[in-house]
């Protein structure tokens, strides 16, 4: 696996991958200020074709639209990312799905300490799935991607108004084809 913008600190145990995010780091293009920002922090594997990408996200949200979880990239202009992002003291699942403008949808959490995430790619398409139990996984957002070859996947986490705050990502997982 590779960095994209390697954080300040961050070792992996086992199955675990703990990250501490730099300060004013983000991943977001134009919409509503202008503002891009392409500094968030990304470790990712290359993969083609369709695939199903899984982990669970635990983190210390402290300050405005802290965030880490599952992120597909073709490039700085095309991307997808989702995970859990703490908005106005409120723990969100939240997706942003970037074609050269950023978009951003939000579903309240319900005290939450952890986050399953669940990415499916096929053809055109990729689902956004998360569940608060490991078990019972909720779909979040579809949305068309480019069915472009290849993709980075893997995990984000990004602290655009704070100063950084920890998260472990556990069992990441990218497995080719497309789970039921």
């Amino acid at each position: 696996m590779y960095w994209l913008n390697e954080p300040p600190t961050w070792a992996v145990d086992g199955e675990a991958l703990t990250v501490m995010s730099a300060p004013q780091t983000d991943f977001w293009r134009k919409t509503h200020n202008g503002h891009i920002a392409d500094n968030g922090h990304f470790y990712f594997q290359s993969v083609e074709g369709d695939f199903t990408a899984e982990v669970k996200v635990t983190g210390q949200y402290l300050d405005l639209y802290d965030q880490a979880g599952l992120m597909v990239r073709l490039n700085s202009e095309t991307w997808i990312k989702c995970g859990i992002e703490f908005v106005d003291g409120v723990q969100y699942a939240s997706t942003v799905v970037t074609r050269d403008f950023s978009d951003w949808s939000l579903v309240p959490l319900d005290d939450p300490t952890s986050l399953w995430l669940r990415l499916k790619r096929y053809a055109s398409t990729l689902e956004v799935h998360y569940s608060q139990d490991g078990h019972v996984f909720n779909i979040m957002r579809q949305a068309y991607f480019p069915p472009t070859a290849p993709l980075q996947v893997g995990m984000m986490i990004c602290a655009p108004r704070g100063n950084g705050f920890p998260a472990t990502f556990e069992n990441f997982t990218l497995t080719p084809g497309v789970a039921s």
